[in-house]
């Protein structure tokens, strides 16, 4: 064999290697994501366990709010119906729904010194509260990932691997703008 042979194979393996390091480079993201998704569904699974349970106590005190209990069921079933589907652009308006009316209830339960100091209610409140910092924290996780990915599949040579092996872009789990303005609660006390 000759010089130039070996030149040849060198280069070829080079190349395969760079393929198959582009490659996995790829299916590991892949597999982040739909980590990162399993993580954000756990916490949803928790909070939507412990939603009822919140709403039951409110009922027994705020019994001039139902109409925002009746919401925030509503918003549950929102919630879980598109998380079962994977529906990211439905779970980010049901998301915001949900938190809209969690706000509205927190806010509301001001009025109840009764409900405010009852030990449930504070753990639950407590709870729930700490299970939306976690999905808040999933959630940017699972996006910064998603955008690696997006990225990853449109830049040379990535591209090349990714339309030849079919990896797709995901969507970013994304809340509306309603959810990012402070919620007015001097409005939520005006009759």
């Amino acid at each position: 064999m000759s010089v130039s042979t070996f030149i040849i194979i060198g280069a070829l393996l080079l190349c395969c290697g760079y393929v198959i390091t582009i490659y996995n480079g790829l299916v590991s993201l892949k597999h982040q994501i739909s980590k990162s998704w399993a993580n954000i569904d756990v916490l949803l699974k928790q909070r939507h366990d412990e939603l009822p349970k919140l709403v039951d106590t409110c009922k027994q005190y705020m019994e001039y709010e139902q109409e925002t209990l009746s919401q925030i069921i509503e918003a549950r079933s929102s919630v879980a119906s598109a998380s079962e589907k994977q529906d990211i652009g439905a779970l980010g308006a049901a998301e915001t729904q949900l938190r809209s009316g969690l706000g509205r209830l927190f806010a509301l339960a001001e009025n109840y010194p009764d409900l405010k100091a009852n030990e449930s209610f504070q753990h639950l409140q407590a709870r729930i509260t700490d299970l939306e910092n976690g999905i808040a924290d999933r959630r940017e996780f699972y996006n910064a990932s998603v955008n690696i990915n997006n990225v990853r599949i449109e830049q040379f040579p990535d591209v090349l691997i990714a339309n030849f092996f079919s990896f797709k872009a995901f969507d970013l789990l994304e809340f509306s703008e309603g959810e990012l303005t402070d919620v007015n609660v001097g409005g939520l006390f005006k009759s």
